[in-house]
């Protein structure tokens, strides 16, 4: 992986550099959905995406939920474990697989667009430190909750708060970097695949 200039870090920029967003331009999201080119790679990876953001919306409801007094914490738990541990596996895994496969193999088919990649790279190395960080904070407020450490509920509540804060935080990186990555791979997806129908 190259090194990405500062303002072009997940938390500092706001959208991919325009230089690389040639394809964007003449694949926009708008047509999309009604390009026949969609169906397969295209179409898995936007629902893969669809998914986290789904679960990063209802993680981050049910823990407002909870610290609101909206939800109790039985059905809380069961709840936030199953969301939380899905979106943060998952992540970890389509982000591996982006990694080491098609990241590579799209670098390979569009130099042009190699610095794209190195942002979207430095991008996972940042999401991945996030999600350490959520995940422990995910366990601390699950043990308080259960009743494995000792404490008040107001204890409890208190771990609430800084997963909630934690999750805004990783929202926002999240969906930078999902909205990113769709400008820059999906519209080159679109282009290959006219190209080349096997292009995967």
């Amino acid at each position: 992986m190259n090194k990405v200039d500062h303002q072009l870090t997940i938390a500092v920029r706001r959208g991919m550099p325009t230089d690389l967003l040639d394809l964007l331009r003449k694949f926009p999201r708008g047509r999309w959905a009604g390009d026949p080119r969609i169906h397969g790679l295209a179409e898995g990876w936007i629902q893969r995406h669809e998914m986290f953001r789904e679960l990063s919306v209802l993680t981050a409801k049910a823990t407002a939920d909870l610290r609101e007094g909206r939800l109790a914490a039985e059905t809380f738990l069961p709840l936030f474990q199953r969301r939380m541990g899905l979106l943060l596996s998952e992540l970890e895994t389509h982000h591996h697989v982006e990694d080491h496969h098609y990241f590579p193999a799209f670098a390979a088919a569009a130099p042009k667009l190699q610095k794209g990649f190195d942002i979207l790279d430095n991008d996972h190395d940042v999401i991945h430190d996030s999600i350490l960080s959520l995940n422990q904070a995910s366990c601390e407020l699950i043990a308080a909750l259960s009743g494995e450490v000792s404490g008040h509920d107001g204890d409890a509540m208190r771990v609430a708060a800084r997963l909630a804060g934690k999750i805004t935080g990783f929202d926002r990186v999240l969906l930078r970097h999902l909205e990113d990555e769709e400008d820059l791979i999906i519209p080159l997806i679109l282009e290959r695949t006219r190209d080349d129908p096997d292009f995967r």
